[in-house]
């Protein structure tokens, strides 16, 4: 707690999903809680329940996850912590990925299978409704319009508020559209990773939500004596922290979700929402690629 009795992730600011689902910006990726490869147990598994527990504590009140994590092992765990849910939590799961080892991923997107992927993240999750249900991407060998009717058909059911996509193009969000509405979009971007800066752009021109996952990148740009590194120190913090402030600064429909197996991880990162960025710094960063 802050001294005026805020949380810090409520310095991020408040965005509306789909117009009527506030969250604070600065969420949770709870990806890095399962084993190595976003396969079987984690390491530690009384201290992936405890970072749970703590970014709630925080302020955090978006977590996202997704069935294929672990697979399952996310979503039990951030039930096994967190249920019975505070009100105002939003979980927000992913389907349309069979793990079949660790770090091979495969789309499907049957829409039978899309199905049963939500039927079983409502039975992990102990949800009666999926708040934010993305499709984890959209498979190539099955027309969008079943995937999409499919989990607008979970919509019409009451099992899901709100549907979003991952990685996908701006022309991929238009089609898409045409089938279902869609509240939010995540694609990969940091400060080193812009290659969907069209995307985002079209996400604030509509007022999308823009989830960026892997959010901390910074590589070469964060080195002794780079600007990453010169703007942080002026702050106090790491060039990962400054690099998460200017994705909150960059926009407003930015809800960056940064992962960790770590307390002390989740804590610097969740710090980042108390930087407040100068027009000159956020530019300085606009200028800056990887």
């Amino acid at each position: 707690m802050t001294e005026t009795g805020e949380r810090p992730a409520q310095r991020s600011g408040v965005y509306r999903i789909g117009g009527d689902l506030p969250v604070h910006r600065l969420g949770f990726g709870a990806m890095r809680i399962t084993g190595p490869g976003v396969w079987g147990e984690p390491a530690d598994r009384d201290e992936a329940i405890r970072v749970l527990k703590r970014a709630v504590e925080l302020g955090i009140d978006l977590i996202d996850t997704a069935d294929s994590y672990g697979p399952y092992v996310s979503e039990d765990l951030i039930a096994e912590a967190l249920h019975p849910y505070p009100d105002e939590l939003v979980i927000a799961t992913k389907g349309g990925f069979v793990r079949t080892a660790p770090g091979k991923w495969v789309p499907v997107g049957r829409p039978e299978y899309l199905r049963q992927c939500v039927e079983m993240s409502l039975r992990r999750l102990k949800l009666e409704r999926i708040d934010l249900y993305q499709l984890h991407r959209i498979d190539p060998k099955v027309p969008p319009a079943d995937q999409l009717g499919e989990l607008r058909a979970l919509q019409d059911e009451g099992k899901i508020r709100h549907i979003g996509l991952s990685e996908v193009t701006v022309d991929e969000i238009k089609a898409a559209r045409e089938h279902a509405p869609i509240a939010s979009v995540q694609n990969l971007y940091n400060l080193t990773e812009r290659k969907s800066q069209d995307v985002l752009e079209y996400c604030e021109a509509e007022d999308i939500a823009f989830i960026p996952w892997f959010p901390l990148a910074t590589g070469e740009l964060a080195k002794p004596g780079s600007v990453v590194a010169d703007v942080a120190s002026r702050h106090g913090a790491t060039p990962a922290q400054a690099a998460l402030a200017w994705l909150l600064h960059r926009s407003p429909v930015m809800l960056p979700i940064p992962g960790t197996s770590k307390v002390a991880h989740l804590e610097d990162n969740v710090a980042a929402a108390a930087i407040s960025l100068s027009p000159e710094e956020v530019a300085e960063f606009e200028k800056l690629s990887g």
